[in-house]
């Protein structure tokens, strides 16, 4: 570990034992019930003077499923409120996700699709992103405009959602109308042609009726980035009936849609040297990404990449009192993606002789679900125990369907560069070169997404049950526990070009958690907690890096049909403290994450449940106000992974996308009333792109910084810069081929209005 890491370890563990030995803080008192007269019980006003809580500290999820407050949640859960986000200028789950330290993210590669894909605690949850506790299973680049909150799961979960989460999940909580009346508008310009718009308008349509709308224009360049650029619009109306009455519905609709041109990255340069590990010779090599201009641009300036996505959601409530609600959630969902990204590709092996191999890789794809949620939610008493608990039933079904898009590039000249004629090239073009590439150079994508006509078909139908429970023994003890099953079927239809072969897989998952809570104070408390995960095969519904039903690359071998869900399973100790006042949350955690039955490649190309897997770690966490005028947010994560037994010639290795140690911190101080300053540092190790750790990129620092200034309290102006120093880093690292360059230096100046 480097000294930074460890003065980073040793400080915010003295903080936590400074925190433990701190006492009971003082409570607000409960305020009294009184009858509403609609057999609905409501509390009493209650009138508190002095400093409000922190917006930066958010003390409950707006989960159901989460039946305690999160201090007293036997588990590791983060949560990334609007106001954070709005601080930091982010405009992308990436960007705001950078926040929680232990989340990296995987890059696309090949025929996969480009977007979001974060990986926690070392296990891909691209499939395990929720938007309002509802599986969002479409590949996409997410926007943040919508979002009231980001919550982030960090264990094995599939108590929560159903399969995968063996790491961890996000749930994308949305915006939903309100009780009142406020249009709140944002314009944002910045360098490299920096344009962003919003607008949130909520209205009262009469006493009971409440209507919302979100909208968003997003236009801009990528720092230090030659060619890329990103262009994307969106809105969200909501409605609400029966605004402050028992029973409310609401519906709501979300559409967003993209225009990029996506980012080719930096192509390995892999060393003629051979690496030993631990004294003997392993015929390895490690490769970090080429040492070249951070501006060179490996693709074309005829790429593109264009996405939407829509959903559209009804949801009821009803409180049959004030301990007992009935919900019910149904959504549709539909999504496409159509992309033509030249990727540099260094499997020609010329990389070092200053050519590098494009290839064309294209995608047309679409998936579409339907979902419909079920949940009981309330409390009751047996005798002195005090329960609170969540029962419910989730159907679903998803359909994706992938195919490619012809790509006419031309035969061009040969005979000019040997290097890549001689591996075949068609054209001139296929090579270009690594200390200068010309993305104008003279092929032709096919820019109206003619596909091929030749698509595979994903199909995946779930029912599930799931039953949650806190019982307080006494104000110092309480028990959480969680149980679901899945009844879960997949199917997989190949192309024509494998005679249109099927293969279907039938599995019932169970999974469970359980957590024992103990309260030394009421602002304070330790856990230890166990808890289950289930990744089947094609849970990502062809819409991930792997773990699918094809044979072949991307996914299992041809003895697919014996193969059973990857079973995952974490333990954690921990504790959680409000302290300051409540202003201020810490949270520290140990953890571990085992896959006992983890896919491995055979020799015959078949895969076996054969594999063991293993994270340790440490995590700590704050946020909140230290003064009414200083805020932070953040927190530290420490990892250990091993490839262990059964793993075969990557036995002891490192996981990819998995660093040692991370860490993040943002922070505001109120100079005076109108005017705030703030910045953000962050960290991140060194991460393996594969398994066999050849791969690489290397570790970064990054620092940002903000000023705000009030002119009234409709009126704000907020300067946001990015990459202060300018550091030329890596933020993905793809397992072979290239690693993704994060931005250079940028700034934003928005202006913010409230009334």
């Amino acid at each position: 570990m480097k000294s930074e890491d460890t003065f980073a370890v040793t400080s915010l563990s003295g903080s936590l034992a400074a925190v433990l030995a701190t006492p009971a803080l003082f409570l607000a008192p409960a305020a009294h019930a009184q009858s509403s007269g609609q057999g609905v019980t409501q509390l009493a006003p209650v009138q508190v003077q002095g400093d409000t809580l922190s917006t930066y500290d958010v003390k409950d999820s707006a989960s159901r499923k989460f039946t305690a407050p999160l201090l007293d949640t036997p588990k590791s859960v983060q949560v990334i409120p609007q106001e954070v986000i709005q601080n930091q200028a982010a405009s992308t789950l990436t960007e705001a996700l950078r926040n929680s330290p232990g989340i990296t993210f995987g890059a696309g590669e090949g025929g996969n699709p480009l977007g979001d894909r974060p990986i926690i605690r070392g296990y891909d949850a691209q499939a395990s992103t929720y938007v309002d506790g509802m599986r969002d299973i479409g590949a996409t680049s997410r926007e943040v405009f919508n979002l009231e909150q980001i919550e982030v799961i960090k264990g094995s979960d599939s108590v929560y959602g159903g399969r995968g989460g063996a790491g961890g999940s996000i749930n994308l909580i949305s915006k939903t109308a309100k009780a009142e009346d406020f249009t709140a508008a944002t314009l944002g310009l910045g360098t490299d042609n920096y344009y962003r718009a919003t607008i949130d308008s909520n209205w009262m349509l009469g006493d009971k009726t409440a209507f919302r709308l979100n909208a968003m224009y997003h236009d801009a360049d990528v720092a230090g980035r030659d060619q890329v650029n990103n262009s994307r619009w969106g809105v969200a109306p909501t409605i609400t009936f029966g605004v402050n009455t028992p029973t409310r519905i609401t519906l709501s609709y979300y559409h967003m849609q993209s225009d990029d041109l996506p980012d080719s990255g930096i192509p390995y340069a892999y060393p003629s040297t051979k690496v030993k590990r631990d004294g003997s010779y392993m015929g390895v090599t490690q490769t970090g990404p080429a040492s070249v201009n951070r501006n060179n641009f490996y693709g074309l300036d005829s790429d593109y990449r264009k996405t939407s996505s829509d959903m559209g959601t009804i949801g009821f409530e009803h409180d049959f009192s004030d301990k007992l609600t009935l919900r019910n959630m149904t959504r549709y969902t539909y999504s496409t993606q159509d992309y033509v990204w030249t990727q540099p590709d260094d499997s020609q092996g010329n990389v070092l002789n200053g050519r590098v191999w494009r290839r064309a890789n294209t995608r047309a794809s679409r998936v579409d679900s339907m979902a419909n949620q079920t949940e009981l939610v309330g409390k009751f008493e047996t005798g002195t125990l005090k329960h609170s608990f969540n029962v419910g039933m989730e159907f679903s079904k998803e359909e994706g369907k992938k195919d490619s898009i012809a790509v006419n590039r031309g035969s061009g000249t040969p005979g000019v560069n040997n290097a890549c004629n001689n591996l075949g090239a068609a054209s001139r073009y296929n090579c270009t070169s690594l200390y200068d590439p010309n993305p104008h150079d003279p092929w032709v994508n096919t820019l109206d997404g003619d596909r091929v006509g030749d698509p595979t078909r994903s199909r995946t139908i779930t029912k599930s049950i799931y039953a949650f429970d806190t019982v307080e023994f006494n104000p110092q003890w309480q028990a959480s526990a969680g149980i679901r099953m899945d009844d879960y079927s997949t199917k997989f239809t190949n192309n024509k070009a494998a005679n249109n072969a099927v293969v279907r897989r039938d599995d019932t998952l169970f999974n469970y958690q359980l957590g024992l809570v103990y309260k030394p104070a009421d602002n304070g408390a330790v856990y230890v907690s166990y808890a289950t995960s289930s990744t089947p095969s094609n849970a990502d519904l062809g819409e991930g890096a792997g773990n699918g039903l094809a044979p072949g690359r991307g996914g299992v071998g041809a003895n697919v049909a014996d193969l059973a869900p990857e079973k995952n399973k974490t333990y954690e100790i921990g504790t959680k403290w409000d302290v300051l006042d409540r202003r201020v949350t810490l949270t520290a955690a140990l953890f571990r994450t085992e896959t006992t039955n983890a896919r491995v490649t055979l020799p015959d190309n078949t895969y076996a449940m054969a594999g063991k897997k293993e994270v340790n770690g440490l995590e700590l966490g704050f946020s909140g106000s230290i003064t009414p005028k200083w805020q932070v947010f953040g927190g530290y994560t420490f990892m250990k992974s091993k490839l262990k037994d059964g793993s075969g010639a990557d036995e002891g290795n490192d996981f990819p996308n998995t660093p040692e140690n991370s860490f993040s911190l943002w922070s505001t101080y109120a100079v005076t009333p109108d005017f705030t300053m703030g910045g953000g540092a962050y960290y991140v190790g060194k991460q393996y792109g594969n398994t066999t750790n050849t791969t690489y990129i290397p570790s970064y620092w990054r620092f940002d910084a903000m000023a705000g200034y009030r002119f009234n309290k409709n009126w704000n102006l907020q300067l946001n810069v990015f990459n202060l120093f300018d550091k030329t880093y890596y933020d993905k690292a793809y397992p072979a081929h290239y690693a993704n360059i994060a931005p250079g230096r940028s700034a934003i100046l928005s202006v913010n209005m409230r009334y």
